[in-house]
């Protein structure tokens, strides 16, 4: 099991459009896109390994503190 906790979606969405249309999107709608764009990246590089399985995103889940 491998599991992924996404800790600065807002500042990639910052980086990646800019700060004005991050400051208008909720945090919530920021890591969505981040999760599925990294899951995307993340299914397109297993399969060039040929590595089969399965990949979801899960809500909810609380990996606690470091």
């Amino acid at each position: 099991m491998l599991v992924l906790k996404i800790t600065n979606a807002s500042q990639v969405v910052a980086a990646k459009t800019n700060r004005f249309l991050e400051a208008l999107t909720p945090a919530g709608l920021d890591h969505r896109l981040v999760e599925e764009q990294v899951m995307k990246g993340l299914i397109e590089q297993l399969r060039a390994e040929g590595i089969e399985g399965e990949v979801a995103l899960v809500d909810g889940m609380d990996l606690g503190q470091k």
